[in-house]
């Protein structure tokens, strides 16, 4: 069997179309966030969410030190703000809303607030587990990324 290199494993996952999502965490007065791919539901019951972060990225420690943080669903046109979170696009000042004390990003599809419940070590990231305490949804179309670009779902006369 072959080994698996960095760059194909990589170049493998760019293949899977996923939402778009940033997470956010208050550290004093100042509200921080990424950019995550790498999101899923855990659980129904109790309401379970996992983000996975990178621990060379800046926001790691950041949600180490936090007991709490919130999950946006972007939607279509989000595609600034995702770029923003994800360290390119530095001229952009995201708007936020308050959700339950909780920072969301303003305008987006859904959005989550969760407690910490869990970290747990997975090589070169930490998975954060978080319990739902608050939830709001919107309607809209997602911002979808497939294989290094944004995407649109286009509508079908099924849908």
């Amino acid at each position: 069997m072959p080994e698996v290199s960095a760059d194909g494993f990589k170049q493998t996952l760019r293949r899977f179309a996923s939402g778009v999502t940033i997470v956010t965490m208050k550290q004093g007065d100042d509200i921080h966030g990424i950019t995550v791919s790498a999101f899923l539901s855990v659980s129904l019951e109790p309401p379970l969410v996992l983000v996975s972060i990178d621990k060379r990225s800046k926001s790691h420690e950041k949600l180490l030190d936090a007991d709490q943080y919130g999950v946006s669903i972007l939607a279509e046109g989000q595609e600034r703000v995702s770029n923003h979170f994800a360290g390119w696009d530095h001229d952009l000042e995201p708007e936020f809303s308050d959700l339950g004390g909780f920072p969301v990003i303003e305008g987006a599809l859904g959005q989550i607030a969760c407690r910490t419940v869990d970290k747990v070590d997975a090589g070169d990231h930490t998975l954060f587990i978080g319990r739902i305490e608050h939830l709001d949804w919107h309607e809209g179309q997602p911002l979808v990324y497939f294989n290094g670009k944004y995407r649109m779902i286009e509508k079908t006369e099924e849908s």
